[in-house]
C-alpha cells in the first residue's frame, strides 16, 4: 500500500480509539528509515499528553491493526505526542491554530530576500494563510499572506527555543 493510502487507513482505525478517549488525533504517519518501517500515531489533548494516554491509544490500537492488517510489512507502532514545534499539515490542524504564532519556512526566498517568518494566525483557506508578521518579542508588524504550497513547513511557534 502507499504510504498516503496506509496512513488514512489507520488514522479511520485510530480516531474512534481517541474519541472515546477524548482525545485530538493529531497526525498520522507512516516512514520509512533506513531498512525500519514505523507507524507513527500522534495525539494531543487541552491538557497535554501523559504516558498513560499513550498506552490507552497502543493497546486497543495494535489490537485494531492486527485484525484489519493494513501493513504488509513488519514496522514499529509508536504513539505519543506530536510536541513542541509541531507542524501543521492538516485543515484541522490551522483550525486548532487560529489566533497562535507560525514559524513559516518557505521553499524558496521571498521578494525581500527572507525565507523564515513568524505569523500570527488569523484565517486560512486551502491555499493559503493569512495573519500578521510579528517579531520574536510578538509585536505586531504587517499583515501577511502565505501560498501554502510556497512552504517548506509551518509550525506552531511555542517554544522560541526550539528555532
Amino acid at each position: 500500500m502507499e504510504k498516503k493510502n496506509t496512513a488514512a487507513l489507520v488514522r479511520e482505525l485510530a480516531q474512534p480509539i481517541c474519541d472515546e478517549l477524548g482525545l485530538f488525533l493529531w497526525d498520522v504517519r507512516y516512514e520509512k528509515e533506513g531498512s525500519s518501517f514505523y507507524l507513527r500515531v500522534f495525539i494531543d489533548s487541552d491538557d497535554g499528553i501523559s504516558i498513560e494516554d499513550c498506552e490507552n491509544v497502543t493497546r486497543p490500537l495494535s489490537k485494531a491493526l492486527d485484525e484489519a492488517d493494513p501493513i504488509k510489512e513488519q514496522y514499529v507502532l509508536e504513539v505519543g505526542s506530536p510536541g513542541l514545534g509541531r507542524e501543521l499539515r492538516r485543515p484541522e490542524h490551522f483550525e486548532a491554530c487560529i489566533g497562535d504564532a507560525l514559524k513559516v519556512k518557505l521553499i524558496r526566498p521571498a521578494a525581500d530576500g527572507r525565507k523564515e517568518f513568524i505569523v500570527g494566525l488569523d484565517s486560512y483557506d486551502k491555499e493559503k494563510i493569512y495573519g500578521h508578521e510579528t517579531d520574536d518579542d510578538g509585536n505586531v508588524l504587517d499583515p501577511i499572506e502565505i501560498k501554502i504550497s510556497d512552504c517548506a513547513y509551518i509550525k506552531l511557534y511555542d517554544d522560541n527555543d526550539l528555532f
